[in-house]
């Protein structure tokens, strides 16, 4: 049985529809990345699931409990905002402490001078002091115990904030692009940091992100959503590797792949220069409007001969271990970007005619609509046969 499930989740805010009938599903222990552009719904998903917002219809589960009408408070889920939403008058020990404290004491429990006087004050006080104390050593941040958020760094603030969640023990962790505000190498070491308190954690983690190396590199499965709809749903190299619409294509992959406009021929064949493969569903007419889609790593660049698309090299870029280079289809205008090795790219320079090519295999075939067309490669001696049936 799934730990979480959200079912057909739809939101709209003044006649916007945000959120377009949002399903998915978590395991237990699973961590899921959330990943898209601005503006596509994602965090408004995550404050749904929450309880900070509430959905238009739709139904939530938590552990077998629906809760779409449930109270935050008592959903036993526990955040981390962007910006850590800290106390700053209050001590990373009793920031720490305040669902601690919410939940183990009553109200009266809470009110200064008269507590001590209550019966089992002390010992809740002293179990709480003792859990943070140990959530505190895990995240080793205990020598910041006694510090104020203003007298620490970003990395040490996103410590304090993972601790205040893991502490209660909730059902579900949610994080909304928690690693936003830190350094580009502060966030590479706290992706591992966040990881590693999953695991230890064991409950489903959703995680918001519009960074498509966080969620690649962090999550069991990615969700990718455009304009409010989940458009795949899948573990990170099925994603890369096998996307099934050209949105998420597009959005997943650095640099961005290839996308060059074709059509279809007789029985189902499309062509790309020399290239040539055959849909699985051979009833789209001749002459229908489709896309094609390389990822840079499989574009080939050759100096010479006569197969491949005729280029120009445009500009490259020269990342050590990689080059990417930049090339202008002739005749076509369109840019084309090919990833290979500095040994591949010795002697390329801006301007220099190149052929491109791509084996059919590493070509994706999307419709009009977007969605992915299956696809295989057409062998040259296999033509003849699948034009005439």
């Amino acid at each position: 049985m799934s730990a979480l499930t959200l079912t057909n989740i739809q939101k709209s805010f003044g006649g916007n529809q945000i959120l377009k009938g949002v399903s998915l599903d978590a395991q237990p222990g699973e961590f899921i990345a959330l990943v898209g552009p601005s503006g596509c719904g994602k965090s408004t998903l995550l404050r749904i699931l929450a309880g900070l917002e509430t959905a238009d219809s739709g139904d939530i589960v938590i552990e077998g409990r629906e809760v779409s009408q449930v109270q935050a408070a008592d959903r036993n889920i526990a955040m981390v905002f962007q910006s850590y939403a800290l106390y700053p008058h209050l001590t990373a020990a009793q920031n720490i402490a305040v669902p601690l404290v919410m939940r183990r004491l009553t109200r009266t429990q809470r009110i200064p001078f008269v507590v001590p006087l209550m019966p089992g004050h002390r010992k809740a006080v002293a179990d709480i002091h003792r859990d943070v104390r140990e959530m505190a050593a895990s995240l080793k941040i205990d020598q910041l115990l006694d510090r104020k958020p203003g007298q620490m760094s970003g990395g040490q603030r996103q410590r304090v904030a993972l601790a205040r969640a893991m502490v209660r023990r909730p059902a579900v962790f949610l994080m909304d692009e928690p690693l936003s505000n830190l350094d580009a190498n502060l966030r590479v070491h706290a992706r591992g940091e966040i990881v590693e308190l999953h695991r230890r954690a064991g409950v489903p983690t959703v995680y918001v992100t519009h960074d498509q190396a966080e969620a690649l590199s962090m999550a069991d499965r990615v969700a990718v959503m455009i304009g409010g709809s989940l458009l795949q749903l899948a573990p990170p190299q099925v994603i890369y590797d096998d996307p099934q619409h050209i949105e998420v294509a597009k959005f997943v992959g650095q640099p961005r792949i290839n996308l060059i406009a074709s059509q279809v021929e007789e029985n189902g064949i499309i062509a790309l220069g020399a290239e040539r493969c055959v849909l699985a569903d051979r009833s789209l007419p001749a002459d229908s409007q489709v896309t094609l889609g390389i990822r840079p790593e499989f574009v080939q660049v050759s100096r010479s001969g006569e197969a491949g698309l005729p280029a120009h090299v445009d500009r490259i870029e020269f990342l050590g271990s990689e080059i990417i280079v930049y090339c202008r289809l002739d005749g076509i205008g369109e840019t084309m970007i090919a990833k290979v090795t500095p040994a591949e790219g010795a002697g390329l320079a801006s301007g220099a005619p190149v052929r491109l090519s791509a084996s059919a295999e590493h070509i994706f075939v999307f419709g009009a609509d977007g969605t992915r067309l299956a696809s295989a490669p057409l062998a040259e001696n296999a033509i003849r046969e699948a034009v005439h049936g």
